[in-house]
């Protein structure tokens, strides 16, 4: 039994609405349609041009892109197509035939060095994951086949995926210079030839779908709620540039301590220490005074 999950998103033109899933849905190739006939290789596409309002279905990834005429408001049908496609896909129901030719999107991938030096980051102009992941050896990359392919190579230390790159740790025995093309076009094929990123289903089973995520935020206690809200509106986009990532841990009441967990490229990273006491530590005391004393960090 599937169980796909579809989050409404709304797009900067107010036609179009994106329908996100938890998974993805195409080999990273892209489709588009402008009329049911255009869309006799892909079933979900006809099935939403029966709807009379829908003018053209994109899909992509791990969304489903839908315009609409003006002869009505997303408002009033959003939520009942999205049930409409969710219902759908858990059904089994057929995205796209095999024998479908994609429109073809020519995948590009560029290294990006990082404030640690072991660390390169790996950019892609696809989007290759829909959480976070972090591997630190083929035993424990079990859940992701390109991971589980990396680590074939035997400087490759710890691989972490987010929306569209790769981190690589490598082990100091090679210089980047002598690996990073390899690895750069390496990475390139792997995705230009559609195949599996990380497992269906890898997110529920690591604790890191969008439910899973939301129901530990609600149970945690305000401050806590507070951490994690700024951690995520200030710090994450910087070290996300970087190739890194920080998840809140934990939060101490009684000292007032709090738990982080560096990955990526700030795992490990020289200059983290630097940061956290320097960037993090200071803003946690000067947004939530008397509340946060110190921050610890946790290498990933």
């Amino acid at each position: 039994m599937k169980n796909f999950k579809v989050s409404v998103r709304e797009t900067t033109n107010n036609a179009i609405i994106k329908f996100e899933l938890n998974e993805f849905i195409t080999k990273h190739q892209s489709f588009e349609f402008n009329n049911i006939d255009e869309a006799k290789s892909s079933p979900l596409a006809q099935q939403l041009f029966y709807l009379p309002f829908v003018k053209k279905v994109y899909i992509s990834g791990n969304f489903i892109a839908v315009e609409r005429y003006n002869i009505v408001e997303w408002n009033d049908v959003k939520d009942e197509v999205a049930e409409q496609i969710e219902a759908y896909l858990n059904d089994g129901g057929v995205i796209i035939e095999d024998t479908a030719a994609p429109k073809k999107l020519p995948v590009t991938v560029y290294a990006e060095s990082t404030p640690n030096p072991s660390v390169m980051k790996f950019v892609a102009n696809k989007k290759l994951v829909t959480a976070l992941f972090e591997f630190t050896s083929i035993d424990d990359a079990k859940l992701s086949p390109l991971a589980t392919e990396l680590f074939h190579f035997p400087f490759v230390k710890r691989v972490f995926f987010d929306e569209n790159y790769v981190s690589i740790t490598k082990y100091d025995i090679t210089k980047w210079e002598d690996i990073t093309i390899q690895l750069r076009e390496f990475i390139k094929h792997y995705v230009e030839n559609g195949k599996e990123i990380v497992s269906a289903g890898a997110a529920e089973a690591m604790q890191k779908s969008t439910e899973q995520l939301d129901s530990q935020f609600e149970h945690l206690d305000d401050v806590s709620k507070q951490i994690v809200n700024i951690l995520e509106e200030y710090v994450k986009p910087a070290v996300a540039s970087d190739g890194g990532n920080i998840q809140f841990i934990a939060y101490d009441e009684n000292t007032k301590n709090v738990s982080v967990m560096l990955q990526g490229a700030c795992s490990g990273c020289p200059s983290s220490t630097f940061t956290l006491k320097s960037g993090i530590e200071n803003m946690l005391k000067e947004m939530l005074p008397g509340k946060v004393e110190m921050v610890e960090a946790i290498n990933g």
